[in-house]
């Protein structure tokens, strides 16, 4: 690997998590707060969700919405937030293998642990949903090269995805995943496995650290952490679990206050949401720069 001028902290510790023998449990973020409460939960790992932040950011669907320079934005204000790494959605890189470049190299120099770059047509679209389609491979392996070329200039992991399954086939879906290894990648997601065996031959085919998207709802089944560690999975990531249990409460508490019915049977505690936010905290430094008299 490519020593890199600019050291980042993040993708070290990140490193070390991948270099241990048992899975990464890898919930995702939408903002400062999700991450916090991510972090407070006893995660060691986040991901800017790009489903997630779109939506909360911009209040859109993902579908190539969000520019460069909003998620990068939206990544500082949740690194700022805490202390565990953080990786980040970088999409197709939002252009030719130039801007994949300044891409990756400006989330390294904000600190983020780890970018993922897709072999998507731009604008890119959920995995999960209809429409998808993929760039051809040079387009695709160019992409991964530039992103490693960047990790050169200021470290940062590497995490290449292939969208290739749907449209091309499960082969296809590997051969490009085994080349973006090749080419420096150093953690791998293969989108849509739709049945365990699959995801099985994956993991065996395909060297590096393999990262298992548990979308639920999605076409990839919903494994316990222990199965997917059994399969040969590095990392577990889970985009929208809490994006959609906020959602969830917050539709149900104003479906309730907009009825006129009791709508506090499902809220925090205040006392625990100053506490989680941060209150606390706060006034116990506010305390120490008191004036005593």
């Amino acid at each position: 690997m490519t020593d890199a001028p600019y050291p980042n902290p993040a993708a070290l510790s990140l490193r070390r998590l991948l270099a241990r023998p048992s899975l990464v449990m890898m919930p995702c973020c939408f903002d400062a707060l999700s991450a916090r409460l991510i972090e407070q939960a006893g995660f060691e790992l986040t991901f800017l969700s790009g489903f997630a932040a779109s939506a909360s950011r911009i209040g859109a669907p993902d579908l190539g919405l969000m520019s460069f320079g909003e998620v990068r934005d939206q990544a500082r204000n949740v690194m700022e937030a805490i202390d565990i790494p953080m990786m980040v959605d970088g999409d197709t890189g939002y252009g030719n293998p130039m801007n994949v470049l300044r891409t990756v190299e400006g989330f390294a120099r904000a600190g983020c642990a780890g970018v993922m770059i897709e072999d998507q047509v731009a604008p890119k679209r959920c995995g999960h949903t209809q429409g998808k389609a993929v760039v051809d491979r040079q387009e695709a392996f160019d992409r991964i090269r530039a992103a490693v070329e960047a990790r050169g200039r200021a470290d940062i992991v590497i995490k290449a995805r292939t969208d290739a399954r749907r449209t091309h086939g499960l082969a296809e879906a590997i051969e490009r995943a085994q080349t973006f290894t090749e080419l420096g990648a150093e953690m791998v997601f293969v989108e849509e496995p739709l049945n365990i065996e699959e995801m099985r031959t994956i993991c065996k085919e395909v060297p590096g650290a393999m990262v298992a998207n548990m979308l639920e709802g999605g076409q990839t089944p919903i494994l316990p952490p222990a199965q997917l560690e059994e399969l040969g999975f590095k990392v577990a990531a889970y985009p929208l679990a809490a994006l959609s249990a906020a959602m969830q409460a917050m539709v149900g508490t104003l479906a309730a206050l907009k009825a006129g019915k009791d709508h506090t049977g499902g809220l925090m505690p205040f006392a625990e949401l100053r506490d989680r936010i941060g209150f606390n905290a706060y006034y116990e430094t506010e305390a120490r720069y008191s004036r005593q008299d």
